[in-house]
């Protein structure tokens, strides 16, 4: 058989190609180390990517937590467009890190992220005089969601949702426990939004539809829901749930006294993450419980001294912690809120406890189940505002594109993505 020449030339080109990895890439890589220029945009452009049908491999503890896709013409343009580092894999590259990350003796494994998540922030639609950390995570890293709040709740509508964040909110029905502030505008419309609301669903009582509306999202958890909070989103939802036969709010905010043997009838088996606590009956007091440990006076003169340390799971045995955690430094500095760090000896046995302050005896991040579905409880107001109070300016994420403390959050973004099972309904 004979060739031509022209022939036998294109031929050896189609060789050298095929034995040349980098002559024509087929994967990337983001990574989440040191290198890579916006952390948060990164998970962005892996929601969009998902979102496109294209499935993406999570390298859990490899560079820092990495994305490895494929490398399409548009996957490279939305990432340049976004500011986010890449590099380019040839085929036996890809491989290369495939197998790395797969060795026995690395604490590494791959994650393979298939779907969309929905995502719900419940929130009011009021505009209040402080704001979010996870709606401007969200928001910077362009990720589609939805707000619901009590009435969506009621109707059944977090069924349409594979990830519920809890805003910055108070389920006890003490409305954040802003007492000094009763007078201002903003806070006599939280009320009265919230007693029409309570009373267009039939509850004499705000708290009575606060506990109505934990249960509603209870519920949505056992059957499959990602459930995510922070600050006092966190510890008044386990309250609300351990007071459900009781009155712990003050006449201050309800108009009739707390039951006399509250404490008592606090039910501690009903809660996700909290037990043996004493919620704070005084109204005045800026603080819902016992579960909330501020921080040292020390710290609040200088927050430099104010930091918490994530721990490190197996990726192979223990993937979900190991989602969680991802980052690409171990210690994270500290931020406070209404609810700074959870008391360590009030955290059930068997949460998974995920980051703590070194040699206080608090936790700043845990991780718990409950039926089909899981919850995360995240302390603190805002990861890159120390001590943001009323009527701060928003932070703004472009100076923080790296910030460890804001990867945090959107590790639980993606982490339902990596769920086949569809939520029960």
């Amino acid at each position: 058989m004979m060739f031509k020449p022209g022939k036998i030339v294109a031929i050896c080109t189609l060789l050298l190609s095929m034995q040349s990895p980098n002559a024509s890439a087929q994967d990337l890589i983001v990574p989440m180390d040191e290198s890579q220029s916006n952390h948060l945009k990164a998970y962005g452009v892996t929601f969009w990517v998902l979102q496109g049908g294209t499935e993406v491999d999570w390298l859990l503890n490899y560079r820092g937590g990495s994305f490895l896709m494929p490398a399409l013409p548009e996957i490279q343009q939305e990432l340049r467009v976004r500011g986010v580092s890449f590099e380019m894999l040839g085929g036996a590259d890809a491989a290369r890190v495939i197998a790395d990350v797969e060795r026995d003796d690395s604490n590494t494994a791959i994650i393979r992220l298939e779907k969309t998540p929905r995502i719900a922030v419940y929130a009011p639609k009021q505009t209040l005089p402080w704001d979010d950390a996870v709606l401007l995570a969200l928001t910077y890293a362009e990720v589609p969601y939805d707000v619901v709040y009590d009435d969506d709740v009621m109707e059944g509508k977090l069924a349409d949702y594979d990830w519920l964040h809890l805003h910055h909110e108070d389920f006890t029905g003490q409305y954040g426990k802003f007492y000094s502030y009763r007078s201002l505008p903003w806070y006599i419309e939280q009320q009265r939004n919230a007693e029409e609301t309570a009373r267009r669903h039939g509850f004499r009582k705000v708290s009575h539809l606060k506990l109505a509306v934990v249960e509603t999202i209870k519920s949505y958890v056992g059957n499959g829901g990602f459930l995510f909070a922070m600050c006092s989103g966190t510890d008044t939802f386990d309250i609300a749930l351990a007071a459900h036969q009781t009155d712990i709010v003050p006449a201050e905010y309800d108009g009739d006294p707390i039951n006399t043997d509250a404490i008592a009838r606090l039910d501690y088996e009903n809660t996700f993450a909290f037990r043996d606590f004493r919620p704070s009956f005084n109204a005045g007091e800026y603080e819902h419980s016992d579960i909330d440990v501020g921080p040292p006076p020390a710290q609040l003169r200088n927050p430099a001294l104010d930091f918490f340390t994530l721990f490190e799971f197996s990726a192979k045995w223990d993937p979900v912690p190991a989602m969680l955690t991802q980052n690409h430094v171990a210690t994270v500095k500290g931020f406070i809120g209404q609810t700074t760090a959870f008391a360590k000896d009030k955290v059930k046995p068997g949460v998974v406890v995920m980051a703590e302050a070194p040699g206080r005896d608090q936790v700043r991040y845990l991780h718990g189940s409950f039926g089909q579905g899981t919850y995360t409880f995240y302390s603190g107001h805002d990861p890159e505002d120390y001590q943001h109070l009323v009527d701060d300016p928003p932070t703004d994420l472009n100076l923080h594109k790296k910030s460890p403390g804001y990867r945090l959050i959107l590790n639980n973004v993606l982490f339902p993505a990596a769920r086949k099972k569809k939520q029960k309904t």
